[in-house]
């Protein structure tokens, strides 16, 4: 898989999680079905597995940048516990992003997802992306009080998933 080019891009970092870049090698590691010591047991998710095809697939694309896919990773330990991040979001408009993360089930219930997603948010509007939106499916009530803790709010459906927005604006 050919190497993106692009300069390293900052590592958010939260008090518990740090959100690096996906790596050409990650990725191909994660299609490959090759496991790698420094993941947790259940990763890689489906959701995971869908964004290293979309990485392998497309090696110069946004999914790259500073504003594409991150890894969630444990500061203590290093271990690798999901994915997140900033899709563009044409529909929503010009300079929309939509957030998407996940974390394993054996690291679920700790407050990463809202971490995550409070990273993405700070980083979002550093690049002064506007507005902020995502959708939560049908049944995960624990995904809209993510999206609520960040204070995004329901502006709802769209193909049967809820929707969810906030205006970041810019901090510049």
């Amino acid at each position: 898989m050919p190497v993106p080019a692009s300069t390293p891009e900052p590592v958010p970092a939260g008090p518990r999680l740090l959100l690096p870049g996906w790596t050409p090698e990650v990725a191909a590691a994660v299609v490959a079905g090759t496991r790698r010591g420094d993941w947790a047991p259940d990763f890689p998710a489906e959701g995971d597995r869908t964004i290293a095809r979309l990485l392998a697939r497309d090696p110069a694309g946004p999914g790259w940048g500073e504003l594409g896919h991150r890894l969630l990773v444990e500061r203590d330990g290093g271990t690798v516990v999901g994915g997140a991040g900033l899709f563009p979001a044409p529909d929503d408009g010009p300079a929309a992003v939509e957030l998407g993360y996940g974390v394993v089930p054996s690291r679920r219930g700790r407050g990463y997802a809202v971490e995550a997603a409070r990273l993405l948010l700070a980083l979002a509007r550093s690049a002064g992306a506007s507005p902020l939106v995502a959708g939560v499916e049908p049944g995960n009530p624990a995904s809209e009080r993510v999206l609520q803790r960040i204070g995004m709010r329901p502006t709802g459906t769209r193909d049967g998933v809820a929707r969810f927005r906030l205006d970041v604006g810019s901090t510049t």
